[in-house]
């Protein structure tokens, strides 16, 4: 599918040929007199169109007007946040077979982050998983063109959005994958087809080296299954050499059962989403190659699945990290701090600007949040004031959460130097202090997406969160380099 950004008046928007003309009425509308100005203040006239989010009116379109199909859509203060509700309201039109080109026209001029609400909602509505399907339909929509009053003053907007749009899909098609047509081999596969786009390098470590680095916590994770472990090592290079790196770490659990602490049947099925972390990083690096900011970026999944076999971790096995402190493992089926913990020591070797580890961690952040915000923990007050920035920006939020010293007296361990679990109470909070202990001095965060990953029900899939927020982090971040960045068209293919 095809994004596409032209300077479109309300005029010149009435002779798009496409399948599907969506004018987007805000508060305050002020009618021309052309045909389409026209239809709007009419509806509003008769009460058959309010211009709250989301209320619309489809017709027909009458002489004058090149599209088959025209749908007016209220989008009350045009903001973001706005456009993106009022957007959902028309998203299964976008899955429509007879709707293959869609133009989006502006009724104003788009408030800061509408454009990004409205690309990312028609990627989002529009996408169809395919990939272990023999009878699916592949997704119908083609072209998608976005008129605004100045195409030139929107494109760094636009840019970003449908970079993230890629970025996003790319992290659903891989979280959305079964277990087994995303094996740890097999995600190692994708980060390496992302070594194609300049500035782009990967490089993939195996049980052998993994051993030789010392990363017992990683390793013990990995032994109760048969796909061997891999850790993937992504860097954008962006930047001048000189330039510290920021360090984003993806909890890459490819299917998680628990280990010997098995977790109950019932939805074991969504245990496949238990790499979302991975998959963000994956989309974040998918990103990254097509906007090419001036910065450098280094992407660390540690990818293995935790199952139970007779070579399995037992609980209370007490194992050594690759920081050299040692674990008492409580519970097996609180596997992605563990594999993460190494992964945070050996992030330490490129001497970071800051590390961001990302991880669908602990059923207590969606008890405390819910779907809505991803939870964030941070030891540096500037990175979380970044993050939570760079959220509302992507409409992709979170919510910083504490991590008083106190919180860690529960994993202490008789027969180790700590014990990965401590009590119910505050287990989103205990986890990232666990993990707080692998990261030294250097501004970390850590995001729990568990409840933000993916959804259950009947719209079961994975959502492709945080990429958006991720990204945005990073354009904050981007410096002036002597890599230039890569001049851009107004046509932008949105899939990975």
């Amino acid at each position: 599918m095809n994004f596409e950004l032209k300077t479109l008046s309300l005029a010149a928007a009435a002779a798009h040929k496409c399948d599907l003309l969506v004018v987007l009425v805000p508060e305050g509308f002020l009618p021309g007199s052309d045909v389409l100005s026209t239809m709007v203040a009419h509806a509003l006239k008769q009460g058959d169109l309010e211009v709250k989010p989301g209320k619309l009116l489809q017709c027909y379109a009458p002489a004058g007007v090149a599209a088959r199909r025209v749908v007016l859509l209220g989008c009350g203060a045009a903001d973001a946040h706005a456009v993106r509700q009022a957007m959902q309201a028309l998203a299964p039109s976008f899955k429509l077979p007879s709707v293959k080109r869609v133009a989006l026209v502006f009724g104003t001029s788009a408030q800061r982050g509408a454009i990004g609400a409205a690309v990312r909602a028609v990627a989002d509505g529009s996408y169809v998983y395919t990939a272990t399907k023999t009878k699916a339909e592949p997704r119908a929509l083609l072209r998608v063109t976005l008129g605004v009053p100045d195409a030139g003053a929107a494109q760094p907007e636009f840019a970003t959005a449908t970079a993230v749009a890629a970025g996003v899909e790319f992290a659903r098609e891989w979280a959305n994958r079964p277990a087994n047509h995303a094996t740890p081999t097999l995600v190692a596969n994708a980060a390496k087809t992302l070594a194609k786009y300049p500035g782009v390098q990967c490089q993939v470590l195996g049980p052998t080296e993994v051993a030789k680095l010392g990363m017992g916590a990683f390793l013990a994770v990995a032994q109760g299954s048969d796909q061997p472990l891999r850790l993937v090592e992504l860097r954008y290079n962006g930047a001048a050499r000189t330039q510290a790196p920021v360090v984003l770490v993806g909890k890459g659990i490819t299917f998680d059962t628990g280990g010997i602490s098995l977790k109950p049947a019932a939805e074991m099925d969504e245990m496949k989403f238990d790499m979302g972390g991975a998959a963000s990083v994956l989309g974040v690096f998918r990103a990254l190659a097509e906007l090419r900011p001036a910065i450098n970026v280094v992407g660390l999944i540690p990818a293995c699945e935790n199952m139970p076999d007779g070579k399995a971790v037992k609980p209370g096995d007490v194992v050594t990290s690759m920081s050299g402190q040692t674990i008492e493992i409580l519970n097996t089926d609180a596997e992605g701090r563990l594999v993460l913990c190494d992964a945070l020591t050996y992030a330490a070797r490129f001497k970071p600007a800051a590390v961001v580890d990302i991880a669908t961690l602990t059923g207590a952040c969606v008890v405390a949040l819910g779907g809505l915000r991803s939870g964030l923990f941070a030891s540096d007050d500037l990175l979380a004031a970044q993050l939570l920035s760079a959220g509302d920006a992507a409409l992709d939020p979170c919510w910083r959460m504490p991590l008083d010293d106190e919180y860690a007296e529960g994993l202490k361990s008789n027969f180790a130097d700590m014990a990965n679990v401590a009590g119910r109470a505050g287990g989103s909070i205990t986890a990232a202090k666990f993990l707080q202990r692998f990261v030294g001095d250097t501004p970390w965060a850590h995001l729990d997406i568990a409840g933000t990953a993916w959804k259950g029900g009947a719209a079961k899939g994975a959502t492709g969160r945080p990429v958006g927020l991720l990204v945005h982090y990073l354009l904050e971040r981007a410096t002036v380099s002597t890599v230039k960045p890569k001049q851009k068209t107004r046509s932008r293919k949105s899939v990975a």
